[in-house]
Protein backbone atom coordinates (compact mmCIF):
# COMPACT_ATOMS: atom_id res chain seq x y z
CA UNK A 1 0.00 0.00 0.00
CA UNK A 2 1.21 3.53 -0.94
CA UNK A 3 2.15 5.76 1.93
CA UNK A 4 0.31 8.64 1.46
CA UNK A 5 -1.10 11.67 3.25
CA UNK A 6 -4.76 12.38 4.43
CA UNK A 7 -7.01 13.07 1.26
CA UNK A 8 -10.35 12.96 1.62
CA UNK A 9 -11.74 9.89 1.10
CA UNK A 10 -7.90 8.34 0.75
CA UNK A 11 -5.48 7.23 2.84
CA UNK A 12 -4.75 8.15 5.98
CA UNK A 13 -1.80 10.08 7.15
CA UNK A 14 -0.08 7.11 7.96
CA UNK A 15 -0.55 5.35 4.23
CA UNK A 16 -3.19 3.12 6.31
CA UNK A 17 -6.73 2.73 4.19
CA UNK A 18 -8.87 3.54 7.39
CA UNK A 19 -8.20 6.05 9.35
CA UNK A 20 -8.49 5.76 13.38
CA UNK A 21 -11.74 4.11 14.55
CA UNK A 22 -12.83 3.56 11.25
CA UNK A 23 -11.93 0.42 10.64
CA UNK A 24 -13.63 -0.44 14.20
CA UNK A 25 -16.55 0.92 12.86
CA UNK A 26 -16.87 -0.98 9.73
CA UNK A 27 -16.73 -4.21 10.90
CA UNK A 28 -19.64 -3.21 13.74
CA UNK A 29 -21.40 -2.19 10.50
CA UNK A 30 -21.10 -5.04 8.89
CA UNK A 31 -21.60 -7.81 11.99
CA UNK A 32 -24.49 -5.27 12.74
CA UNK A 33 -25.91 -6.29 8.99
CA UNK A 34 -25.43 -9.99 9.30
CA UNK A 35 -23.79 -12.20 11.72
CA UNK A 36 -20.15 -13.71 10.72
CA UNK A 37 -17.54 -15.71 11.43
CA UNK A 38 -14.06 -13.58 10.81
CA UNK A 39 -12.99 -15.43 7.20
CA UNK A 40 -16.65 -14.09 6.06
CA UNK A 41 -16.03 -10.45 7.51
CA UNK A 42 -12.81 -10.32 5.75
CA UNK A 43 -14.68 -11.00 2.46
CA UNK A 44 -17.55 -8.81 3.05
CA UNK A 45 -15.52 -5.87 3.95
CA UNK A 46 -13.57 -6.74 0.91
CA UNK A 47 -16.52 -6.64 -1.51
CA UNK A 48 -17.72 -3.26 -0.05
CA UNK A 49 -14.80 -1.89 -1.83
CA UNK A 50 -14.44 -4.33 -4.83
CA UNK A 51 -11.29 -4.93 -4.18
CA UNK A 52 -9.00 -1.86 -3.71
CA UNK A 53 -9.07 -2.38 0.42
CA UNK A 54 -7.96 -5.95 1.04
CA UNK A 55 -8.75 -6.39 4.68
CA UNK A 56 -5.86 -8.91 6.57
CA UNK A 57 -6.77 -11.58 9.38
CA UNK A 58 -4.12 -8.91 11.44
CA UNK A 59 -6.47 -6.33 11.10
CA UNK A 60 -9.97 -7.85 11.72
CA UNK A 61 -9.72 -10.08 14.37
CA UNK A 62 -7.82 -7.79 16.96
CA UNK A 63 -11.15 -5.58 15.83
CA UNK A 64 -13.68 -8.06 16.03
CA UNK A 65 -11.91 -8.87 19.65
CA UNK A 66 -11.93 -5.03 20.45
CA UNK A 67 -15.83 -5.52 19.82
CA UNK A 68 -16.48 -8.47 22.13
CA UNK A 69 -14.33 -6.55 24.67
CA UNK A 70 -16.17 -3.88 24.29
CA UNK A 71 -20.32 -5.66 24.84
CA UNK A 72 -20.33 -5.01 21.26
CA UNK A 73 -20.32 -8.12 19.46
CA UNK A 74 -20.64 -11.48 21.38
CA UNK A 75 -19.19 -14.72 19.45
CA UNK A 76 -21.43 -18.10 19.28
CA UNK A 77 -19.46 -21.09 18.05
CA UNK A 78 -21.46 -22.70 14.82
CA UNK A 79 -19.95 -25.51 12.90
CA UNK A 80 -16.41 -25.02 14.57
CA UNK A 81 -16.30 -21.64 13.61
CA UNK A 82 -16.26 -17.76 15.92
CA UNK A 83 -19.76 -16.69 14.65
CA UNK A 84 -20.07 -12.99 15.65
CA UNK A 85 -23.32 -11.19 16.79
CA UNK A 86 -24.08 -7.55 17.18
CA UNK A 87 -25.61 -7.04 21.00
CA UNK A 88 -28.33 -4.51 21.92
CA UNK A 89 -25.72 -2.29 22.40
CA UNK A 90 -23.71 -2.83 19.45
CA UNK A 91 -26.82 -2.29 17.20
CA UNK A 92 -27.28 1.31 19.70
CA UNK A 93 -23.50 2.37 18.38
CA UNK A 94 -24.11 1.49 15.21
CA UNK A 95 -27.52 3.43 14.33
CA UNK A 96 -25.54 6.40 16.96
CA UNK A 97 -22.94 6.23 14.14
CA UNK A 98 -25.61 5.78 11.07
CA UNK A 99 -24.08 9.13 9.27
CA UNK A 100 -20.37 7.88 9.45
CA UNK A 101 -20.86 4.77 8.43
CA UNK A 102 -22.73 6.36 5.07
CA UNK A 103 -19.68 7.97 4.42
CA UNK A 104 -17.70 5.42 4.84
CA UNK A 105 -19.89 2.83 2.60
CA UNK A 106 -20.09 5.92 -0.12
CA UNK A 107 -16.24 5.55 0.12
CA UNK A 108 -16.56 2.36 -0.56
CA UNK A 109 -18.55 2.94 -3.44
CA UNK A 110 -16.49 5.39 -4.53
CA UNK A 111 -13.22 3.36 -4.50
CA UNK A 112 -14.54 0.31 -5.60
CA UNK A 113 -15.95 2.01 -8.76
CA UNK A 114 -12.01 1.86 -9.38
CA UNK A 115 -11.48 -1.58 -8.67
CA UNK A 116 -11.58 -2.71 -12.18
CA UNK A 117 -8.03 -0.78 -12.66
CA UNK A 118 -6.69 -3.73 -10.95
CA UNK A 119 -7.87 -6.19 -13.19
CA UNK A 120 -5.02 -7.23 -15.28
CA UNK A 121 -6.68 -6.69 -18.85
CA UNK A 122 -6.89 -2.99 -18.07
CA UNK A 123 -3.47 -2.53 -17.56
CA UNK A 124 -3.34 -3.23 -21.81
CA UNK A 125 -5.10 0.19 -22.09
CA UNK A 126 -4.57 2.39 -19.12
CA UNK A 127 -0.99 3.56 -20.30
CA UNK A 128 -2.48 4.49 -23.79
CA UNK A 129 -5.38 6.43 -22.33
CA UNK A 130 -3.18 8.04 -19.54
CA UNK A 131 -0.78 8.96 -22.87
CA UNK A 132 -3.88 10.31 -24.81
CA UNK A 133 -4.74 12.65 -21.91
CA UNK A 134 -1.01 14.44 -21.52
CA UNK A 135 -1.25 14.66 -25.00
CA UNK A 136 -4.28 16.38 -24.68
CA UNK A 137 -2.91 18.57 -21.75
CA UNK A 138 0.13 19.08 -23.45
CA UNK A 139 -1.12 20.74 -26.51
CA UNK A 140 -4.26 22.57 -24.58
CA UNK A 141 -1.29 24.08 -22.89
CA UNK A 142 0.54 25.18 -25.97
CA UNK A 143 -2.73 26.30 -26.95
CA UNK A 144 -2.47 28.48 -23.87
CA UNK A 145 -6.26 27.43 -23.47
CA UNK A 146 -7.80 29.08 -26.69
CA UNK A 147 -11.09 27.96 -26.45
CA UNK A 148 -11.21 26.38 -30.02
CA UNK A 149 -8.76 23.77 -28.53
CA UNK A 150 -10.23 23.19 -25.76
CA UNK A 151 -13.70 22.45 -27.77
CA UNK A 152 -11.96 20.32 -30.51
CA UNK A 153 -9.81 17.91 -27.68
CA UNK A 154 -12.90 17.66 -25.93
CA UNK A 155 -15.26 16.57 -28.97
CA UNK A 156 -12.44 14.06 -30.07
CA UNK A 157 -12.51 12.66 -26.10
CA UNK A 158 -16.59 12.47 -26.50
CA UNK A 159 -16.02 10.46 -29.64
CA UNK A 160 -13.86 8.68 -28.45
CA UNK A 161 -15.95 7.42 -25.88
CA UNK A 162 -19.39 6.82 -28.12
CA UNK A 163 -16.77 4.69 -30.29
CA UNK A 164 -15.41 2.52 -27.30
CA UNK A 165 -18.80 1.42 -25.76
CA UNK A 166 -20.26 0.44 -28.92
CA UNK A 167 -17.83 -2.34 -28.65
CA UNK A 168 -19.69 -3.14 -25.20
CA UNK A 169 -20.80 -6.68 -26.06
CA UNK A 170 -23.79 -5.54 -23.48
CA UNK A 171 -24.97 -2.87 -25.98
CA UNK A 172 -26.18 -5.57 -28.32
CA UNK A 173 -23.96 -4.11 -31.46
Amino acid sequence: MMNARRTPGGLGPTGRFFAPGELRLAVLALVAERPGHGYEIMSRLADRFNGTYEPSAGSIYPTLQLLEDEGLVRVEPADGRKVHHVTDEGRRAAEEQAEEIERLWGRAASRGEWGMFREPEAAEIVGPALRMVKAAVKTLAHAHGDPRVVERIQEIFVDARHRIEQLDPRRGR
